[in-house]
């Protein structure tokens, strides 16, 4: 059994032969145009880029470091390149009403040009409009107009003062007053000479004084019709006066924009509006306030002038925008505010663009989990892309109760292809979640983690390499380094038949190596730059790893490499920290005695045992029913435990240590404490692959390097795993040098065998398993166990 299960040192390693790479140096081959094994991804994406239909949205789903988003950025660019130019977008004042700003949509190009005339009329009109209110030719008109008015106030004025003068009275003009006095003597007679009258005359006077004023209010009656008619005749002629100084200016844009009706529209609305506010910028003669020429043209610009939200006249192609930070007011745009006096005012001219604004009309890459962090945002983009229209609003202002007057700008009509960037937690998270998750983003882009590994496309990952290292300034590689990089591609993807896909880790991978190659002054990074890189990172990353074997080494805990023991078996285990993984060999022990509790899981009861754990103990129950109680109950009692763990524990890759120990326990034959085991079954007794078997093997290797390596020690691990194995160079070298064994193994009797150092035993004619096997030593005890009473 031992030489059946016994792995040779070839089957631990896959070679990459540096023959079998048609060149010498990478600086002989070729780039690699594209991405690496990518081709389900890529024709994903073409896919949903060509399908031009509402909610055929994408989700590029990936892990990190394989490249997911220069993927989709390249092939976004790609494709937007060969497209037409998106509109310009702007935002123009409402003349009716100024809280809702209007939208102007103009080819690409033409809302920049529009702009700089706009402002190129704003200067004409602050020249224009002064020079034409200040000419002789208004001057004389207005004058005639206030003439004709004083005029009449004259006449009326006139009249009464004839027949005042009729009965000695004066009439005198006081600060726009008009009074009656008395006169003596052609002189006006002051109060003390009235008093001194006769009574009578005083009456006289008096009630001439009266009739006099009746008279004066009298002829004044149509004064204020007057007043009306002469400020309706300024008012037309500053209106005439306006409509013809402008009108040559509104016309030379009419006809440079003859073929944009909208913009025609406006300009109508503008000169309309402009002739009725035309004191806003010439002044008005009651006004206490002077125009100065930058209030004229703040007036001007908040007014009439064109706030530019998107311009794409550099545009090339459709756009292609990434949105590193999605808060609310970063992806749909804003409306700022400036503090006067205090208040906070605003206008159209403070709406600010979002990033949908910037890539409406092409197509906007977003990070899943980046969009979900914040708030409001992904439930504002989904009714974005139903209503296909971008609204600027305040979200958090429903919530607080709290309003303010602000503007409610006409929405964009939107038209975008939204790629969704994220793992494929997050997009199976959302799948169940929202309901309209898959009607909104119809394409998955499944990115690959893994490559096949073949002739083809080990070449290919030398190209990859080739255009890394072009790319990061980096030296060109030998053919050496690059067959050591494909084994290592191949260790990472934890598969002889496979590469790994995640170029972010090549990448830093031949960073490092280069920096090795500087250090020595090659020209060349080489075998030893790489295997300098890669051993660098495993010493700043294995503090933990080294502590944890200082501890076994002197028996803080304790894990026994030779030897024999009855119910302990050494176990395999890998640790995950951070992005740090490496395996290490647990105790597992058990003990059986009379009862009817079944099996206890003792890291379950005091819950550190996660559920896949628990499931794999459980399954050891199924196991021993099937195989041994045919015709007898299955009683016992027994519980299995790993030793000096302290944390929580998942996985079902412990469960064939386990049923061998529990069995070693049950039987009393002693474990050979120089294996350790791996591997979980099924309840027919089947071996099952498991992950992280290279760690696990090189872990129990360390710890028995460590003490010393006698020949007898090694490793069992399921059969499946093999294809898994990409071993270190020294476990290989002691495989090789008869120093070290990897056993696989394909159901539990196998392993019972090599642990316990006899036969497992197999079923006769008659069911009975052979004497003095495993197997029926097994049998006679839970037979003994069902009878004893607990």
């Amino acid at each position: 059994m031992t030489d059946s299960t016994r792995l040779s040192a070839d089957q631990l390693y896959r070679v990459c032969d540096p023959k079998d790479l048609p060149f010498l140096t990478t600086e002989s081959i070729e780039p690699f145009n594209g991405f690496f094994g990518q081709e389900r991804a890529i024709e994903a994406m073409d896919f949903g880029i060509s399908m031009q239909r509402h909610g055929y949205n994408l989700f590029v789903m990936g892990n990190p470091h394989t490249g997911r988003f220069s993927f989709a950025m390249e092939n976004l660019k790609n494709y937007a390149k060969k497209e037409h130019k998106p509109m310009d977008w702007c935002y123009l004042n409402n003349l009716s009403d100024g809280r809702y700003p209007v939208v102007l949509q103009l080819p690409a190009g033409k809302a920049q040009q529009l702009k700089k005339d706009i402002e190129g009329l704003f200067e004409s009109l602050l020249t224009e409009l002064p020079a034409a209110f200040e000419s002789p030719g208004y001057q004389r008109m207005k004058s005639r107009i206030e003439r004709d008015f004083t005029k009449r106030y004259d006449q009326a004025v006139d009249l009464v003062e004839r027949k005042a003068r009729e009965v000695n009275i004066a009439v005198y003009r006081d600060a726009g007053t008009i009074g009656f006095t008395p006169l003596s003597d052609g002189q006006a007679m002051d109060e003390a000479a009235f008093s001194q009258l006769p009574e009578a005359e005083r009456e006289v006077i008096q009630n001439n004084i009266s009739d006099l004023e009746d008279q004066l209010n009298e002829a004044l009656t149509e004064l204020p019709k007057w007043r009306r008619e002469a400020a309706a005749e300024i008012r037309h002629l500053d209106s005439d006066t306006t409509r013809k100084s402008i009108q040559p200016l509104f016309a030379q844009l009419r006809d440079r924009y003859v073929h944009h009706a909208n913009i025609i529209k406006y300009l109508g609305y503008v000169e309309k509006d402009l002739i009725k506010n035309v004191a806003e910028i010439v002044g008005d003669d009651r006004s206490i306030e002077v125009k100065t020429d930058a209030m004229r043209q703040q007036f001007l610009e908040e007014n009439y002038g064109i706030n530019l939200l998107v311009d794409n006249h550099k545009t090339k192609g459709a756009p292609v925008v990434y949105e590193a930070h999605p808060s609310y007011e970063n992806l749909f745009g804003r409306v700022e505010y400036n503090s006067e006096m205090g208040a906070l005012v605003t206008n159209y001219t403070l709406i600010r663009p979002g990033a949908l604004h910037r890539a409406n009309g092409g197509y906007l890459l977003l990070e899943a989990e980046k969009l979900l962090e914040q708030p409001f945002v992904y439930s504002a983009l989904k009714r974005a892309l139903k209503s296909h229209e971008i609204r600027i609003e305040n979200p958090v202002s429903e919530y607080t109760g709290v309003s303010t007057i602000t503007l409610n700008p006409q929405p964009v009509p939107l038209k975008v292809k939204v790629v969704l960037i994220g793992g494929r937690d997050i997009y199976y998270l959302l799948q169940e979640l929202d309901h309209d998750f898959e009607k909104m983003f119809r394409v998955v882009v499944d990115f690959d983690e893994d490559v096949k590994r073949t002739p083809a496309s080990v070449r290919n990952y030398a190209r990859l390499m080739k255009t890394l290292a072009v790319e990061e300034g980096l030296a060109p590689l030998k053919r050496e380094a690059v067959a050591r990089l494909t084994e290592h591609s191949s260790r990472m993807a934890e598969d002889q038949e496979m590469l790994s896909a995640h170029i972010g880790e090549l990448v830093d991978l031949l960073c490092e190596a280069d920096f090795r190659r500087r250090q020595k002054g090659d020209d060349l990074i080489g075998t030893q730059h790489v295997e300098m890189a890669l051993q660098g990172k495993e010493r700043r990353t294995g503090r933990l790893a080294e502590k944890i074997l200082e501890s076994m080494l002197n028996r803080t805990v304790l894990i026994d490499t030779e030897g024999s023991a009855v119910g302990c078996a050494n176990g395999l285990t890998v640790l995950q920290v951070g992005d740090v993984s490496f395996g290490t060999p647990a105790r597992i022990t058990a003990t059986v005695n009379p009862g009817n509790k079944g099996i206890v899981d003792i890291e379950r009861e005091v819950t550190l045992g996660q559920p896949i754990h628990s499931k794999g103990v459980l399954i050891l129950s199924g196991y021993l029913g099937h195989q041994y109680a045919h015709d007898f109950p299955m009683t016992l009692s027994a519980s299995i435990a790993m030793e000096q763990s302290y944390g929580y524990i998942d996985g079902d890759s412990a469960s064939l240590a386990e049923i061998c120990t529990l069995i070693s326990a049950l039987t009393g034959i002693p474990i050979l404490q120089q294996f350790a085991t791996t591997g979980s079954i099924n309840q027919y007794g089947e071996v099952q692959a498991i992950g992280g078997v290279n760690e696990k093997i090189e872990g129990f290797f360390r710890l028995c390097q460590t003490r010393g390596l006698t020949g007898d020690q090694g490793v069992i691990i399921p059969r499946a795993n093999v294809r898994n194995l990409m071993l270190k160079k020294d476990v290989v070298d002691a495989v090789k040098a008869g120093q070290f064994t990897v056993h696989a193994v394909s159901h539990v009797d196998e392993c019972l065998e090599l642990l316990m150092g006899r036969k497992a035993g197999t079923v006769k004619a008659d069911g009975h398993f052979t004497q003095r096997s495993i197997n029926a030593q097994v049998v006679k005890r839970l037979r003994e166990i069902a009878k004893a009473k607990p």
